[in-house]
């Protein structure tokens, strides 16, 4: 209870101007954020995305910013994406890279947000296209789910490649899953960042691994290319089971985890056979970013707090 507590606080403050300008005005915060942040330019994220290729991984690139409110910022979201996919193809790391977008960075929020935010992602999955990436319309809140799956669709009927995620805290998930059986849709499958009313989502840890576990069997058995995003060992032995068990070779799926959260656990899947593909964020928006990475996971809050003590 005191670990959920203290999750449901650490997300609020992720939405709190308050708390973020003391966090990011604490010095000793910045070595802190560089676990899980790289960098904040595009030479700072492909740098860090040719040392994970060479270890065997390959990796979903986040440029980092949310919840735009103006038609300015969302065309310098796309532009950066745009800058990001040549950077990439010009330090021969292009192909096999994904690319990570937040719609309501792209302009989904905004009068017309929907035809917006898709003409924008559309002009990305263009680049990457040209390039051998792929695109994965990032999932945020349970009011933009509905949106997003939409335009997840109607961007795949150009752009195969376009995945989308679903949020296993939320209960409408298991029928998502139904609806996007049969598309070969690439699905990546988390647990849930955002706090949710209890109305629309399972407030329980053990309620929301439980649907986890079914989801990647849901997945598994589905016509889809399953990406199961965890760190709990238990659920990425019970993913490769599951695989197995529905006859997926090691091209049919992939493990996903967060920069700088389990490379140890990383290496593991790599060493097994296993796609690993890391979640790579970079920009200088990484604050909700981090306090969610803060939330998630009680031994990161260990981590930040014996960092600030060694200052």
């Amino acid at each position: 209870m005191l670990d959920q507590a203290l999750s449901h606080t650490l997300n609020r403050a992720s939405r709190s101007a308050r708390a973020r300008r003391a966090v990011e005005s604490f010095p000793p915060t910045r070595k802190v954020v560089d676990r899980f942040v790289p960098g904040e330019t595009t030479a700072d994220a492909v740098a860090a995305a040719r040392r994970l290729v060479a270890t065997g991984r390959v990796v979903s690139i986040d440029v980092l910013g949310e919840d735009v409110r103006d038609l300015a910022g969302a065309r310098a979201m796309r532009d950066a994406y745009l800058a990001l996919v040549s950077a990439l193809a010009e330090a021969g790391c292009a192909a096999g890279a994904d690319l990570s977008l937040k719609l309501s960075a792209m302009g989904q929020a905004l009068p017309g947000g929907t035809t917006i935010a898709t003409d924008h992602a559309a002009e990305v999955a263009d680049a990457a296209a040209a390039l051998g990436c792929t695109v994965t319309l990032d999932m945020e809140d349970h009011t933009t789910v509905d949106s997003t799956l939409a335009i997840g669709g109607a961007l795949r009927a150009t752009y195969p490649f376009v995945g989308n995620v679903l949020q296993t805290n939320l209960r409408r998930t298991p029928g998502d899953i139904a609806d996007l059986d049969g598309t070969g849709a690439r699905i990546r499958l988390v647990k849930g960042a955002y706090r949710e009313p209890a109305s629309v989502a399972l407030q329980r840890k053990a309620e929301v691994d439980h649907a986890y576990e079914r989801a990647i069997d849901a997945l598994m058995a589905a016509e889809c290319y399953p990406m199961i995003a965890t760190h709990d060992p238990a659920m990425l032995d019970r993913a490769v089971a599951a695989a197995v068990g529905a006859g997926r070779g090691a091209d049919r799926w992939e493990a996903q985890m967060l920069y700088g959260v389990r490379p140890e656990l990383e290496q593991r899947m790599v060493d097994d056979g296993v796609r690993m593909r890391v979640y790579l964020p970079f920009g200088t928006d990484w604050y909700g970013y981090f306090m969610r990475r803060l939330a998630e996971r009680p031994a990161n809050v260990a981590f930040f707090l014996r960092a600030l003590a060694h200052r």
